[in-house]
């Protein structure tokens, strides 16, 4: 016959049990990617710290991937080496969305959950995206570039073309702009992944003059701004307007010095913390079919977007996020 003390510990075990299945559900066999389009630059750094400060929650295994370089075919090639992995969840920020969505595609009719973050692929079957309303950022920096210039100016464009999120910004910007006739756009230039080229490009628009004379320039990218204001500096071309992207710390002390005007803020290190809870939970609660068009179903238990968030940074809120930048390096946030 049982007695009451072991009839009290089975009753509490049915209890406990579960709960410490739960705290353990996870381990460090599943394995999550997220794959970067450039590994070299801050902002895919402070992504990968915070990728890696979820996988150490988890106490999963985290690995971030991709080119030292604006590459896109060497992405996919890194895309692809992560599936044959078979892993639990693979996050990837898209360089070119015609070489990425087969890919994507591919994965998820494997059954291996794919989120994109950073720059987004919408053709592609990726679950749903995460990062920032580029669209907005856009419109955000249109709106500056108004006011800056009094709605009168030239003004030039830094990006890489067809890169997704870029092409998005470059648009919200032009949105803006298409109210102020005033305000012409004089270039959008290639800088084929090459920021160094903003800075010898830039010594070129300097030295025009008169109608042709070029008042803003505008980076879409985080590492051009750095090159332009050094060719604002050698000239000493202070009447001008720079508007950069991201918070590099060295973007940051340009804009505390005056020579960037402001820069659009991002959250890389949110993005990738995001998308590592979003994939272990579909790994652990799996939906089926995976690979369901789950933007059109009302019912799909998935989001389209995860917005997280866009910001101005000017002289007059730096001072809190230069020191906290200052404080966390190496590591930085640039794009």
């Amino acid at each position: 016959m049982m007695t009451l003390s072991k009839r009290i510990f089975l009753a509490l075990l049915t209890v406990v049990l579960p709960l410490l299945t739960g705290c353990t559900r996870h381990s460090k066999n599943e394995r999550y990617y997220l794959i970067a389009t450039n590994t070299e630059v801050p902002y895919w750094k402070t992504a990968a710290a915070g990728f890696s400060a979820a996988g150490l929650e988890y106490g999963v295994t985290v690995d971030t991937r991709g080119p030292a370089g604006l590459n896109p075919q060497a992405e996919v090639d890194e895309f692809k080496a992560a599936v044959a992995s078979k892993p639990a969840g693979i996050l990837v920020s898209v360089a070119s969305s015609s070489l990425m969505a087969p890919e994507i595609d591919a994965a998820v009719a494997a059954g291996i959950p794919v989120i994109t973050i950073d720059s987004d692929s919408p053709e592609s079957k990726r679950l749903y995206f995460i990062g920032t309303n580029n669209l907005e950022a856009g419109r955000l920096g249109g709106r500056r570039l108004a006011a800056r210039l009094n709605g009168k100016g030239n003004v030039v464009f830094f990006t890489n073309p067809g890169q997704p999120n870029l092409e998005e910004r470059l648009k919200g910007y032009q949105d803006i702009l298409k109210d102020f006739n005033g305000i012409k756009t004089e270039e959008v230039y290639d800088i084929k992944a090459d920021p160094g080229k903003a800075l010898d490009q830039t010594m070129v628009y300097l030295a025009r003059t008169g109608p042709a004379r070029i008042d803003a320039f505008i980076c879409l990218e985080s590492r051009s701004g750095a090159n332009v204001a050094e060719a604002l500096k050698r000239r000493n071309a202070t009447d001008r307007v720079l508007i950069a992207m991201d918070t590099d710390t060295d973007t940051l002390q340009l804009v505390g010095d005056g020579t960037i005007d402001s820069t659009i803020s991002q959250k890389p290190y949110t993005m990738a913390v995001l998308g590592l809870k979003a994939l272990d939970q579909v790994h652990h609660y799996p939906v089926k079919p995976l690979s369901a068009d789950h933007f059109l179903d009302p019912n799909s238990p998935f989001p389209v977007f995860v917005d997280t968030g866009v910001a101005l940074i000017d002289k007059t809120n730096l001072d809190p996020i230069l020191r906290k930048r200052i404080a966390s390096q190496p590591l930085g946030g640039g794009r």
